[in-house]
């Protein structure tokens, strides 16, 4: 499956596929989530400019998924990642994840970082079978520790969320 920069013709596009991607946590007791905006497509066009924002796209080079990521603390931070339900289960989130490291090693940088809920199939557990481990809470960066103090005061430590790297 393709991998390239997205184009800032495309945003909209990564708008619908998070909003589609996010109607799988109503099955699990979090509808806040699914009806939580996507980014604006000023703070999308941003990661574009900063060569942070990729995605994976079909057969007529449409986007099916896309991820962005932010430089925290030295590490490349996934700020989102999220898969069209029409194309899960593919290993496209994973395809991504790799790109992701692949150009981080290109930069230098030591590791992944993401944050996620701890209890939601496709969000902890589908990590660390991708090579993340949960970072110690005592252990987090200043760059991890402000990510979760914006993340608490939206709303998500309604239920459990941790940090996570991946070394590389």
């Amino acid at each position: 499956m393709p991998i390239r920069a997205v184009r800032l013709d495309e945003l909209p596009v990564l708008r619908d596929i998070e909003r589609a991607a996010g109607q799988c946590f109503r099955d699990v007791g979090m509808p806040e989530i699914a009806e939580d905006e996507p980014l604006s497509l000023d703070e999308l066009a941003r990661y574009h400019h900063t060569g942070l924002a990729w995605v994976v796209t079909d057969d007529v080079d449409a986007p099916i998924a896309y991820l962005i990521a932010d430089r925290v603390d030295g590490n490349l931070h996934v700020e989102q990642v999220s898969v069209h339900p029409d194309s899960a289960r593919r290993g496209v989130g994973r395809l991504l994840l790799d790109h992701l490291a692949d150009h981080a090693k290109s930069e230098g940088a030591p590791a992944l970082t993401l944050t996620t809920f701890t209890q939601v199939p496709w969000n902890a557990p589908y990590y660390a079978r991708c090579g993340f481990q949960l970072v110690d809470r005592n252990k987090l960066t200043p760059g991890l520790r402000k990510i979760r103090e914006r993340e608490a005061a939206h709303g998500l430590d309604r239920w459990p969320r941790a940090c996570m790297r991946r070394a590389l």
